[in-house]
């Protein structure tokens, strides 16, 4: 028998595949068809703090109605209800998937301030997620904010959501620090359980026609694993923070290379939408295949074989691998 469990933020998965925030995760429908494809945990879309903050201010705004009317006139107090209560909506999201799944539940908090709507990360906890998974996703546009003061602000936004909560706390992290190693300590520091790499940065396009700067979305390819599979292979071995890859995860392959460099978890996001949840399956047989072709009994026991530390020349994933593809190359 192969053995596809593996260890994640203190979990034993049945699977180290895991469904990641995305509109597949956000659609109660295909919840029990990920469960039944072998997801070893799911992660649900994200909170945006612009939604928290949205809130807040819709809050205000309907009870400061009707101020300066009579006070006998309740019915001008506009309903509660017909506002955008987003928030508490993604709350209740996340307790029919605790409800309804029996893998574990993982809420997903975006943000990168420090402020009260951290406390929310207490709410997700409270509506039943089983851990949180802090997506740090942003582009600093302002030339007065040095790399240092942006990762003490990370820091402090880490710390300050690890304070809210007592279940796992995994970071979702964009792949653009000068010293990413020395600042994934820093998050192990300041009490994270895990990191998640990488975020994909949505880059803007230009319409020709108008001259509108417009949003583009594209599904990743399997080549976009390649970054999250070379710092993984960096990391392994020197954090004691679980260590999941995304981004790329299309086939059995792309999830197993992820793994052999050293990923507890690999997850996948636009395979699912755009071949359906049941390609989580079709994942785990590719992997399963492979692993009794090669004598594997265990996940655990191929994990990190191929990291940093582990093959004959680290220098391949170092400065070293650069000149090396650079003097391949075929001369013409």
């Amino acid at each position: 028998m192969i053995d596809l469990t593996t260890r994640y933020l203190g979990f034993t998965l049945r699977s180290p595949i895991v469904a990641s925030s995305s509109p597949a995760t956000g659609d109660p429908a295909l919840w029990e068809r990920l469960e039944n494809a072998g997801a070893g945990a799911i992660v649900l879309p994200s909170l945006f703090e612009e939604q928290i903050e949205h809130e807040a201010f819709t809050i205000d705004a309907t009870l400061d109605a009707g101020t300066n009317s009579f006070g006998e006139a309740l019915s001008y107090l506009p309903e509660y209800d017909d506002y955008d209560t987003g928030p508490f909506r993604h709350l209740t999201l996340v307790e029919q998937a605790r409800n309804r799944l029996t893998i574990p539940v993982i809420a997903s908090l975006n943000g990168t301030t420090t402020g009260g709507w951290v406390r929310y990360a207490h709410h997700l906890v409270d509506a039943g997620a089983q851990a949180i998974e802090l997506n740090l996703y942003d582009v600093v546009v302002d030339p007065m904010h040095s790399a240092a003061d942006v990762e003490r602000r990370y820091l402090e936004l880490v710390q300050a959501v690890r304070a809210e909560i007592k279940v796992p706390l995994a970071v979702k992290l964009s792949p653009w620090f000068t010293a990413l190693g020395n600042f994934v300590r820093g998050l192990e520091q300041a009490g994270a359980d895990g990191v998640v790499l990488f975020n994909r940065l949505y880059q803007p396009d230009i319409d020709l026609a108008t001259l509108d700067v417009t949003p583009r979305l594209h599904l990743s390819t399997s080549s976009e694993s390649r970054l999250p599979l070379h710092w993984i292979g960096i990391l392994r071995g020197n954090t004691t923070c679980s260590l999941a890859g995304t981004t790329g995860v299309h086939d059995g392959s792309d999830a197993l290379k992820l793994l052999l460099a050293g990923a507890d978890v690999a997850m996948t996001a636009s395979a699912l939408l755009r071949h359906a949840p049941e390609r989580i399956g079709v994942i785990l047989e590719w992997i399963r295949d492979w692993m009794i072709e090669r004598d594997y009994d265990s996940i655990e026991q191929l994990k990190g074989s191929v990291s940093r530390g582990n093959v004959a020349d680290p220098a391949v994933y170092e400065r070293a691998n650069y000149y090396q593809m650079l003097q391949s190359w075929p001369h013409h």
